[in-house]
């Protein structure tokens, strides 16, 4: 009898973890239909609850972009103050920080702006004179041949035309709106500047107490996990700042020296061959070097009309550079500073840009190359630890791919050489 009874508490037993476990499926499935069917609703409550986060997200990324400059600068302020003001290390490196940044960001917009602006306006002024120009330029090029000349004749008055329509109906009124435009939508700005000046204060608490954040959330961790658990995640955490701080560090550094050439390159073109704004070109086309693979390619597009002022032959010579510049930070100076922060071929720079462009817009262009880097790592190591499970760590032919996967080199023979065995 009591094995009888025992039996039945069993069957029980059984039956009620298959019941939940059916309970549970069902259920999951019912909220995933219903997650695809009110996609749309479940998308725009999404993006009302980041509206209302927009200062907690903006503080955050401003901490965060700013926290490796902050402990660089406290780590040698420290030295400096006597013993009994090393306290105020830290309140004293964010000031200088926040300092300096306000004063490059105030530097390039007064910088920009208004010259922008003014090129633009003469540009607009000087395109019939500088198509008559070219339209010289070129048909003196093709001198000989009249049905040449005919066909170019024709394009550049097309060009002509098409370039003023441009520049007086999309050109010139988007130039004027980022100057002054704003101010039919007050609502609009003061709600930006609002988020700014909320998410600056958070920057700021953000940036003092990050090593008392970073404690916490620590110790947290290390209270909900087991040792093990947590020293995996901490690793994993670790990867992924590692990976986001090099990659924008070293954008930041690959983008100053890009502009860097392009300001040496265009104060020779202009004692030469008269190139105007040197300085607004080059900061052009440093600040669009930061977003990655398209960048380059937006900043040549408004550079290059700034010096189709000065002559198309100018601007034949800038674009050439441009090209030449663009293909030296792509295979040399940008893997240099990028290699290992990244580690994704172009093929999935590219993937990762287009994937997350669609679903964050802007802000996915930035942040898609460093975010995929570190998925793309994660699945790394999972495949590697399969195959190593498996004895088939012959199969992961990459260069470097097992100690990305965190596995000393007798652990790849061992996987291996237990496969050689087996066949």
């Amino acid at each position: 009898m009591e094995g009888t009874g025992k039996m039945k508490k069993e069957d029980w037993k059984k039956i009620f973890y298959q019941s939940l476990t059916g309970f549970v499926s069902l259920a999951l499935a019912i909220l995933l239909f219903f997650a695809i069917r009110e996609f749309g609703q479940i998308r725009d409550s999404f993006q009302w609850l980041l509206g209302v986060l927009k200062p907690v997200i903006y503080g955050g990324v401003m901490a965060y972009l700013l926290k490796t400059p902050c402990n660089f600068l406290e780590k040698h302020i420290r030295r400096i103050l006597p013993e009994k003001h090393k306290k105020r290390a830290n309140g004293l490196t964010v000031l200088l920080v926040l300092i300096l940044t306000f004063f490059v960001i105030y530097l390039l917009l007064s910088m920009v702006i208004p010259e922008m602006v003014s090129s633009t306006m003469i540009l607009i002024n000087a395109v019939p004179q500088k198509m008559d120009e070219f339209a010289k330029w070129l048909t003196g090029m093709l001198d000989g041949n009249e049905v040449l000349q005919t066909y170019a004749s024709t394009a550049i008055t097309s060009m002509e035309q098409n370039l003023q329509d441009w520049a007086k109906s999309d050109l010139l009124p988007t130039m004027q709106g980022m100057m002054g435009g704003f101010a039919d939508t007050v609502g609009s700005v003061v709600g930006i500047l609002y988020n700014l000046l909320i998410g600056v204060i958070i920057c700021i608490y953000l940036l003092l107490g990050r090593k008392t954040f970073a404690r916490q959330g620590k110790a947290v961790l290390y209270a909900a996990l087991k040792s093990e658990h947590a020293d995996a995640v901490m690793k994993e955490l670790r990867f992924v700042d590692k990976t986001f701080v090099g990659f924008f560090g070293g954008k930041i550094l690959d983008s100053a020296i890009v502009g860097l050439i392009c300001y040496v390159f265009c104060m020779i073109m202009t004692f030469t061959m008269g190139f105007p704004n040197a300085v607004l070109i080059s900061v052009i086309v440093g600040v669009t070097n930061v977003i990655p693979y398209f960048g380059p390619y937006i900043g040549a597009v408004p550079s290059a009309l700034l010096v189709l002022i000065s002559g198309p032959l100018n601007c034949v010579i800038f674009v050439v550079f441009i090209i030449i510049l663009q293909q030296f930070d792509g295979n040399i100076l940008g893997p240099a500073l990028l290699a290992d922060s990244v580690g994704l071929t172009g093929f999935w720079v590219l993937f990762s840009i287009t994937l997350f462009q669609g679903f964050f817009g802007f802000t996915g262009i930035l942040v898609g190359v460093p975010v995929f880097a570190v998925i793309y790592d994660m699945i790394r190591r999972l495949v590697a630890r399969g195959l190593q499970k498996h004895g088939k760590m012959e199969l992961l032919l990459e260069e470097g791919a097992r100690d990305a996967a965190g596995l000393t080199p007798e652990e790849g023979t061992r996987g291996a050489g237990e496969c050689s065995n087996k066949k």
